[in-house]
């Protein structure tokens, strides 16, 4: 884990300045892999250089997502911003059709990416991403939402490293040990949705396990995974 940590630390600096840029901005969700992901840019680029965004919708998202957002922020020792999503999805009622359970939780994904980008902007940032490797290779999240940035720096680590490297560098129990879940609806939790635990998912995308199931949404997912396509004259 030491190696791992050091390595990321120093492949994320240097990315940054490969890239030209001294600033970072991220979405603080409370979970585990944007805690981590926080941790190890604040170390790379310094934590003055990196902005967390806590994106909460009202009478969605947990109070303890919020809290945890706050405190790993001063753990990393950026500084943040709360700014509720509420708002930013009203004018969505006005599209003119009614929208299904699909349109609307990944409006909500795509508004926070919008926010993220407007302050990037703002401030001459890169906005960090926060998806692992068996997310990306899943294709568990949403195209131009949460799949909506510049670099993703631990998309290197299955689900079960990131909870072994949150562990080693003595990130908060409460925040390692609560269920995943992107809190998008009530009662929303990462496992249920996939319908199996990140332990034994990993072990099918290691090739360790087989899962009929994982495969299909592997193969149902290309389209987010793959590159655009481009379609040529000749």
């Amino acid at each position: 884990m030491e190696k791992i940590y050091k390595a990321l630390v120093k492949n994320i600096r240097s990315y940054f300045k490969k890239a030209g840029f001294k600033k970072a901005v991220i979405g603080l969700s409370g979970g585990i892999d944007s805690s981590l992901s926080a941790f190890l840019v604040a170390k790379a680029i310094g934590p003055e250089n990196l902005f967390g965004l806590i994106l909460p919708e009202k009478g969605v998202s947990s109070r303890a997502g919020v809290e945890h957002g706050i405190e790993i922020a001063k753990i990393a020792g950026v500084k943040y911003k709360i700014i509720p999503i509420n708002d930013f999805l009203k004018p969505f009622r006005k599209v003119g059709w009614r929208e299904n359970k699909s349109a609307v939780i990944n409006t909500k994904a795509r508004i926070r990416a919008n926010i993220l980008y407007n302050y990037a902007n703002t401030h001459d940032a890169l906005v960090v991403g926060t998806s692992n490797k068996t997310e990306l290779m899943l294709g568990y999240f949403t195209k131009y939402g949460d799949g909506a940035v510049d670099v993703e720096v631990i998309a290197g680590l299955y689900k079960t490293e990131v909870f072994e490297l949150a562990r080693y560098l003595g990130l908060p129990d409460e925040i390692i040990n609560k269920e995943p879940s992107a809190e998008l609806y009530h009662g929303h939790t990462d496992e249920k949705e996939l319908g199996m635990v990140y332990e034994e998912i990993d072990k099918v995308l290691e090739g360790k396990k087989r899962s009929a199931k994982i495969m299909e949404r592997v193969k149902n997912n290309k389209h987010k995974t793959d590159a655009i396509p481009k379609i040529k004259i000749k």
